[in-house]
């Protein structure tokens, strides 16, 4: 075992103690206003990208921007192999980077992008694209593949399918959880409104999740046909109002997961991985938290995502 390992084990150790953790996020949520919780964010391990004079959009930036610094500070004691594991788990900031490039393609504001730094996949050359067929042709040679189309919905679920299979390669530790997550991504995308997938997606979701899975018709058929181990991701679930619950069953999963890994003995990717997850998971909890405090501390909105 490599000394990388031991500091970066170490590391993690250290940086998954810089949350909130649900408690926390409770009694932000309860904060009577946006202002009050962003204000108390300030002095949490959230504040060296939260400002107290922060609006709510701004505040949430920060815990984003928090989440993606601190996956990247973890990447720098890791050797190759744990670094390219973040890489592979920080791609979801690479999609927003991507989602947010499209709408300046139609003249839409977008957020600036985040700054992923050794992280990156591609982002320098998607950033150059100036139409949706440049980017789809960037794409198609980087990691992230051809998604299949340049229409905005074969780009954005191809990269979140790609995504999910990098993953399961780079960081084995997080595949069940990628592959879940897929499972979410097809059954929406099959959903009313959803239409098919498009071609790329369907490619990248039948080596995930079996070809079966891409031509389920309905939400139970996708049940049964996906692999036994991942149908706990849609149980119950027999229509598409039901899948806001199995994402928080999913996030449920991910936490607990993250906190088995996190406390394994030994030095490897396990922790960086289970950090990562648990960072990401309060990321997810404080946000929610200021949009509770910003409608008056509403504890069942809170709730209704948690």
């Amino acid at each position: 075992m490599s000394a990388r390992w031991v500091a970066g084990s170490v590391r993690a150790q250290a940086l998954s103690r810089r949350r909130l953790g649900p408690v926390g996020a409770r009694a932000l949520a309860a904060s009577a206003s946006a202002g009050e919780a962003v204000r108390a964010l300030a002095g949490s391990p959230y504040g060296a990208r939260v400002r107290a004079d922060h609006d709510l959009a701004a505040a949430q930036r920060g815990v984003a921007e928090t989440l993606l610094w601190n996956l990247r500070v973890l990447a720098g004691w890791l050797p190759q192999r744990g670094a390219e594991a973040l890489r592979a788990l920080a791609g979801w900031f690479e999609i927003a980077n991507v989602d947010e490039h499209l709408r300046t393609f139609d003249g839409r504001p977008a957020d600036p992008p985040f700054h992923l730094g050794h992280l990156a996949t591609a982002w320098p050359r998607i950033a150059a694209a100036t139409s949706p067929a440049e980017l789809r042709a960037a794409l198609a040679v980087s990691p992230w593949r051809d998604p299949g189309g340049a229409e905005i919905r074969d780009i954005q679920l191809g990269m979140r399918l790609a995504w999910a299979e990098r993953v399961v390669i780079r960081a084995p530790a997080a595949a069940t959880w990628a592959r879940a997550g897929a499972v979410l991504l097809v059954a929406r995308a099959g959903s009313p409104g959803g239409g098919r997938l498009p071609a790329g997606a369907a490619g990248a979701a039948a080596r995930l999740l079996g070809p079966a899975a891409v031509g389920a018709g309905s939400l139970p058929e996708l049940a049964a046909a996906v692999p036994a181990r991942l149908r706990w991701v849609l149980d119950g679930v027999d229509r598409p109002a039901g899948l806001c619950d199995a994402e928080l069953r999913w996030w449920r999963r991910i936490g607990r997961d993250a906190t088995t890994l996190l406390g394994r003995a030994g030095f490897g990717p396990d922790p960086a991985i289970g950090t990562a997850a648990l960072l990401a998971e309060d990321a997810r909890l404080v946000r929610a938290a200021l949009e509770a405090a910003a409608r008056g501390g509403d504890q069942e909105a809170f709730d209704a995502v948690t």
